[in-house]
């Protein structure tokens, strides 16, 4: 079962409400007893899981391979798709759904405001995955160039973060841009009009803008010396009420995204081809991003942590979250053993 989030109508003035309310830091926030529903609102036969159109939550989707997983249980899969990061943890916030994947800075921004969620898992660095790019025809050569140009992201993504530490690295702070804050959809029109000069974006966004628009990238997640400027990894977050209750099902989840990563990186051009019917771009288009994804879920370590609560200091010292986060607060403490499979199912793999 899928469901679209499709800016259409009141939905429409709903959903902009929510967004706007994300991307100013404000969303998340828990209203008295909000827990207690999102414990009441946990269907036990019905797992509902955020997405966004990109990366291995994806291909987990167009595969199946979890309801065949889940249905010996009983257990039906409801899929969600949100135009980003921010407006998946406002759903999860809110009891619209259990589990879904994000970029960094989301979880930061959701955490700053209270909302009940854990760190459950999370895919390896992907610093190339996301980048900051300037039309073909753009005099900008260098990240020192965007003093006083107009630079188009969506607030509170994980591109967020990428532009601070590249900013920063350029000897900029984040006053000396003029920043536009915009979805994906929203900031690809604005950026093909040339009412902004940059966009930070990521795949499969950024490769669409590199392969149809000859978007020029200025810089990504890593730097001139080849080190990593940031990790760009992907968090896989589920509701504090729904991995208190269903544990299992949250390993279950993450040992398919595990063997599902395996098989994603051994066949690039098979996930090449099972994301171009369920994210509708072009296969070159595709190729480049699943060509920059990294794969292979697994528990968040403490140094994955550590790096997390660098970025929520730095979002502090900007005055982006209204309060120190304790990132570790967020952590699943539940084992992370993996699931015990039956003769049927390892069959089935």
């Amino acid at each position: 079962m899928t469901t679209t989030i499709k800016p259409a109508g009141s939905l429409r003035r709903r959903l902009f409400i929510a967004a706007l309310v994300a991307a100013t830091g404000l969303a998340y926030g828990l209203l008295p007893g909000r827990a207690e529903a999102q414990s009441k609102n946990i269907d036990a036969k019905v797992l509902r899981i955020g997405y966004q159109k990109y990366g291995t939550l994806t291909l987990l989707k167009a595969r199946g391979t979890l309801e065949k997983r889940l249905a010996p249980q009983g257990i039906t899969v409801k899929w969600t798709e949100f135009p980003a990061g921010p407006q998946l943890l406002e759903g999860l916030n809110v009891g619209a759904v259990d589990f879904g994947t994000v970029g960094e800075a989301p979880p930061i921004f959701a955490q700053a405001a209270g909302a009940q969620l854990v760190y459950v898992g999370n895919e390896p660095p992907a610093p190339t995955a996301e980048a900051i790019v300037v039309p073909k025809g753009s005099a900008l050569r260098s990240v020192a160039d965007l003093r006083g140009k107009r630079v188009a992201f969506n607030k509170g993504s994980n591109v967020h973060y990428l532009l601070v530490r590249q900013l920063e690295k350029a000897g900029l702070q984040y006053s000396d841009i003029q920043p536009v804050y915009l979805p994906p959809a929203d900031a690809r029109a604005a950026f093909e009009r040339g009412s902004v000069d940059a966009w930070v974006i990521w795949d499969p966004f950024l490769a669409a803008a590199e392969k149809q628009l000859g978007a020029r990238v200025l810089a990504d997640g890593r730097g001139a010396d080849g080190r990593n400027v940031v990790s760009n990894h992907q968090f896989y977050l589920a509701s504090r009420p729904y991995a208190q209750a269903r544990p299992e099902i949250v390993r279950l989840i993450l040992d398919e995204l595990a063997t599902l990563g395996t098989w994603a990186e051994k066949n690039p051009k098979d996930a090449t081809a099972v994301l171009t019917g369920e994210v509708g771009l072009p296969a070159e288009v595709l190729e480049l991003a699943v060509s920059r994804f990294s794969y292979g879920a697994r528990p968040v370590s403490a140094d994955v942590l550590a790096e997390q609560q660098r970025i929520a200091d730095a979002f502090l010292a900007l005055k982006l979250i209204p309060k120190p986060v304790k990132v570790a607060d967020a952590r699943w403490e539940v084992s992370q053993q993996r699931p015990q499979q039956s003769p049927q199912q390892q069959a089935q793999r």
